[in-house]
């Protein structure tokens, strides 16, 4: 199975992950500015009920796949690493946004609330990519148990998104009115987080397989 430190490696590219702005954040944080923090939990959840179809899914299919084809387990190691390069130039090029700009919604009941969370982080590209991608860099297949370890590193990357995106809900209105006057900030998070997602993208590149 998967070491502690393994593990911890792991929620480190979740949070990154997390921390980039996407459509769940971009969700959460415009029913929370628009109908409060009820609104935002209430869709937060649903977007966790996606998490885990996403999970689910990419457990059984990486398992699949590395009984089927072992050589095609490893080519889509490499893919990931790519994804990651791709991941920081999308933080870092121009024109980018904050996903804390207010939004005007409609104000909808807690059940189109849910709902809405959950097809959002369903039909989320980030999301499935995330899974396909990034799993296979922490795998072991010589270790046994390929869904066990899929479904750890899935615990661990929906205990970190929820847990941030709970404080991202919390403090949204405090925080959108700092970012928007401190545009600065953006920019510097902005890369901060490409420079990280690019590194540990090369490493993964460059790093020997085991043959």
């Amino acid at each position: 199975m998967l070491t502690m430190t393994e593990l911890a490696w792991f929620a480190l590219v979740a949070l990154a992950l997390v921390l980039t702005p996407g459509p769940n954040m971009i969700y959460c944080i415009s029913r929370t500015l628009c109908q409060g923090r009820a609104a935002g939990m209430v869709s937060l959840a649903g977007v966790a009920l996606g998490f885990v179809v996403h999970l689910l899914g990419a457990a059984f299919g990486l398992s699949a796949l590395l009984l089927a084809a072992p050589l095609a387990f490893t080519a889509l190691k490499v893919a990931g690493a790519l994804y990651l390069l791709y991941l920081a130039w999308q933080a870092v090029k121009p024109g980018g946004l904050s996903p804390f700009e207010t939004r005007t919604l409609p104000h909808d009941p807690p059940r189109k609330l849910f709902l809405m969370g959950f097809m959002t982080n369903l039909l989320n590209p980030k999301v499935a990519m995330f899974y396909l991608s990034f799993f296979p860099q922490f795998l072991h297949p010589e270790r046994g148990q390929v869904l066990l370890q899929s479904l750890s590193l899935g615990a661990v990357q929906i205990t970190v998104s929820l847990a941030i995106n709970t404080v991202i809900i919390f403090f949204a209105a405090g925080l959108a009115v700092f970012l928007n006057r401190n545009l600065t900030w953006m920019r510097v998070q902005r890369y901060v987080m490409g420079t990280v997602l690019g590194l540990l993208a090369l490493r993964l590149l460059t790093e020997k397989r085991a043959a």
